[in-house]
This record gives C-alpha cells, structure tokens and sequence, in this order.
C-alpha cells in the first residue's frame, strides 16, 4: 500500500494526473483559496469557506459555481490551524482552529460566528469555546500515541462533536470521538468513543466530518474514502450502522459538509496541477 500511495503522490505532485474517481465535478475555487480546508452550507445554494494555518482569519462565501460572493474578516480570532467548519440550526457558525500536527498544542479553540447572513459589512465577531483533551498528559505525548490532532466535527444537540485525526506510529487507524458543549468557556472534551477507519496510512486519516440535515447519517472524509455512519444511538455514533465508499480518487481531499440529505459537496486543497475544486457525491437511499 505505500508503494502504491509513493505512486499516486508522484501522479499528482509530478504529472499533473487529474481523477477524480466517483466524485462529480462541480466548479472550479478561487486560487486565492487554494488551501481550502473547511466547507459548511447554510442554505442550498451558497457554501462557507475557511483556510488552514498560515492564511487569513477570515470565511469566505461562494456560489456553487465556485465565485466569491462575501470576504468576512473575523473579529477575535487568530487562524492558528483552521480546519473545519460547521453549523448549527440558528445558521452560527462554528470554526474548528484545533490542527494539530505535532500534537503539542495546549491553545485548542472552536470559534463561534452569528449567522453570517445575517452580518453587514466586512467582519464578523466570534466567540471562544476552548478546550482540551483529558487523556492528554504530554505535550506531545510518545509516538504510538499522537492521537490529538483533529481536523473534523459537527454540530448535534447543542453539542459539537471532534473526531480525532491518528498520527501514531505505527499507525493504528483508530480514531477518538469528543463531545464539547457548544457555548462559550474553558471545556475538557468528553471521549464518547472510539473507531478504527482502516490500517492503511495516510489514506485512512480522517480530514472532515458533518451530518445531515435530517440528522440520521454522519459522513467523515479521508484521503480517499468516505465513511457513513447511520443508525446509531447516543453520542458514540460509531455504534451504528457502518458504510466505507472507495472514491477512487489521487487528490488532497480535505473538506466536506451535506449538500442535502443524499448529496455531499467536498473540495480538495490544490496540488501542483490538480485540486482546488468542488465536488458532488451522490448517496444511494
């Protein structure tokens, strides 16, 4: 399997390969927003955008045609590693600044945004909702356990739910699921559960998480598959009923949210030649 990931980074770093397996294509990003690592949608037409670390702390809204429509500076915030965002039923916005690479963070943050929509002008105040991982005891703690890096929630139930992003070695494909309250304050994240992906690395990292709309299917990203979760009771929604799809496709893949209940929009960061788009996957009922 490393071989065969060797050969794929080599297709999309060198060569330029375009495919984009079962996704459908739908528009073209910005080039400003090349490192695209967060999409929400607040209603069907429009979606938000955020970058990671290293860029603006600001979100931007696009048409699904891919045009830049509104640039909101937030207000309050530092873009330490943004990486995803989400929403709740009031349309506030929530973004995940919780990247985690080395695993040495003790600056967790969510930020929490009013519904954009709703906001004139050019900037946007958030709130903070900090956090931290109890079983965390070092900073950062011994390889076979950087298991505190995220780079996925959602929002259910006035709670925000992060699923952790594995970088242990060796790697062990298992993945953490907090729960957080969604309100402003200081907040040590519940475990809830635990999930195993797959073993094979890099493709079975988890880069982005939402649940539908009717709130009976969670979908999280890899690099390269999506997994569906559906019916599950309680927090640990890993309990459920579990669906792997192989989408066949070479890109970063970094973001994904619910377009409606059977569609998923998800972009890639773009790479040499390739990324920087948006796509359309249909779910079967």
């Amino acid at each position: 399997m490393r071989y065969l990931i060797l050969i794929l980074l080599l297709c999309i770093t060198l060569l330029g390969c375009s495919n984009y397996g079962k996704l459908t294509y739908l528009a073209k990003l910005p080039k400003s927003l090349s490192e695209n690592s967060g999409i929400i949608t607040i209603k069907d037409s429009t979606i938000w955008v955020i970058e990671d670390h290293g860029n603006k702390d600001n979100i931007y809204e696009l048409d699904l045609k891919g045009n830049l429509l509104r640039n909101l500076k937030v207000k309050n915030a530092k873009n330490e590693d943004w990486e995803d965002l989400t929403s709740d039923e009031n349309g506030n916005l929530f973004i995940g600044d919780f990247g985690n690479n080395h695993n040495n963070r003790k600056n967790l943050v969510i930020y929490k945004l009013p519904n954009p929509e709703n906001v004139n002008g050019d900037k946007i105040t958030a709130q903070k909702i900090e956090f931290n991982y109890p079983e965390q005891k070092k900073y950062p703690p011994k390889k076979s356990k950087l298991n505190f890096d995220a780079e996925a929630f959602f929002y259910n139930s006035e709670a925000l739910f992060v699923i952790t992003k594995n970088r242990t070695i060796p790697f062990s494909g298992e993945a953490s699921i907090y729960k957080i309250p969604s309100k402003k304050g200081k907040h040590k994240a519940e475990l809830v559960g635990k999930f195993t992906t797959c073993k094979e690395d890099v493709i079975c990292q988890i880069t982005a998480a939402d649940i539908s709309p009717d709130g009976k299917t969670i979908a999280l990203l890899g690099y390269g598959k999506v997994w569906l979760f559906s019916h599950f009771k309680g927090d640990n929604f890993s309990n459920g009923t579990t669906q792997t799809i192989d989408l066949k496709a070479t890109t970063q893949l970094e973001s994904l949210c619910f377009l409606n209940n059977q569609t998923l929009l998800i972009s890639d960061e773009e790479r040499a030649n390739t990324g920087g788009n948006l796509y359309t996957l249909e779910l079967k009922k």
